[in-house]
């Protein structure tokens, strides 16, 4: 009897053995199941490639880009530290950006075969742009409607395709702040219903601009909370920016001028007489700026120009 219950217990420890070791066997099948389902979802993570979410619908993008063409807003991509190896021709002619792109390719949406060569992995462009398709065959392409998205907003979406969102927001917070602070030191300065026009001269051609067709008039109007006068407010209402004749502009003068032109070159405009009866002129309340480094709204750009309107505003004017 004692001899049968050895037995008994041998081939119960033996069944125990058994049923642990098929257990095993099965956590250890059921582990390797698992792990190999998630595989999928690894190799897309180190695929490099994100959904970028454009305004034409979600597109799989690099989540590094480091060979990009932008035929549009190189600035702000530059403002990241990301330098493309193919830009437009007026980011080329930018004389913010010369020593950043003087290994960098000029090239255009209107022969393809020049972005090609670059053998980008992103493309930037604007939605108007011609060979769109053409484009896109070549490398993921996120078109962007120009002022569909405000100067701001535009910085952050070029921070989310370079992996930089968060640098954006933090340039964008910063600035607001720092520029807002100038406006108010200027109100303060000059009285809360201070009026500031900002023109562009072109050889004969005199433009007025809007609250938001870069030459700075971000940074006054909606970033500094400076006035337009209301001759200007009309004028742009319909396309952000308004052509004038030379004979009607002191009309539209405010208190102080920002005046957006060729700086290397003389003009008929700010050298006539007309121009030297305006009040502002007189008073020596004119800003001048390059037109070439102010026709975006990038961070570069604005950084250069807030420097310049806080000089000269705010700075004694030189008799």
């Amino acid at each position: 009897m004692k001899k049968n219950s050895y037995w008994l217990a041998a081939l119960m420890l033996v069944l125990v053995l058994v049923m642990s070791a098929c257990g095993n066997s099965a956590t250890t099948t059921e582990t390797g199941a698992e792990a190999n389902a998630e595989q999928p979802a690894t190799a897309e993570a180190t695929s490099g490639t994100v959904t970028y979410e454009s305004e034409t619908g979600p597109i799989e993008i690099p989540a590094n880009p480091t060979k990009i063409v932008a035929l549009t807003n190189a600035p702000n991509v530059l403002s990241l530290g990301v330098t493309p190896v193919g830009v437009d021709e007026w980011t080329g002619a930018n004389p913010l950006f010369t020593e950043k792109l003087k290994d960098v390719a000029v090239v255009s949406e209107e022969q393809p075969e020049t972005v090609a060569a670059l053998a980008p992995d992103l493309i930037i462009a604007g939605s108007q742009m011609k060979n769109l398709d053409q484009l896109s065959k070549i490398a993921p392409t996120v078109t962007y409607t120009w002022g569909k998205l405000n100067y701001l907003d535009q910085q952050v979406e070029i921070g989310k395709i370079l992996g930089k969102e968060d640098e954006a927001k933090a340039w964008v917070e910063d600035f607001k702040k720092r520029a807002a602070d100038v406006g108010d030191q200027i109100k303060a300065k000059y009285g809360d219903d201070v009026t500031v026009s900002v023109i562009e001269v072109d050889g004969k051609s005199v433009y007025v601009m809007g609250d938001s067709w870069a030459r700075g008039t971000e940074i006054v109007y909606q970033a500094m909370g400076l006035k337009m006068p209301e001759k200007i407010k009309e004028a742009v209402a319909t396309d952000g920016y308004y052509s004038l004749s030379l004979e009607v502009l002191p009309e539209y003068m405010g208190d102080f001028v920002l005046v957006s032109r060729n700086l290397d070159a003389s003009n008929e405009i700010v050298g006539s007489e007309i121009w030297k009866q305006i009040p502002a002129v007189k008073e020596g309340h004119v800003i001048e700026f390059e037109s070439r480094a102010s026709s975006y709204s990038d961070p570069t750009t604005l950084e250069n120009l807030l420097s310049i309107f806080e000089k000269g505003f705010l700075e004694p004017t030189k008799s």
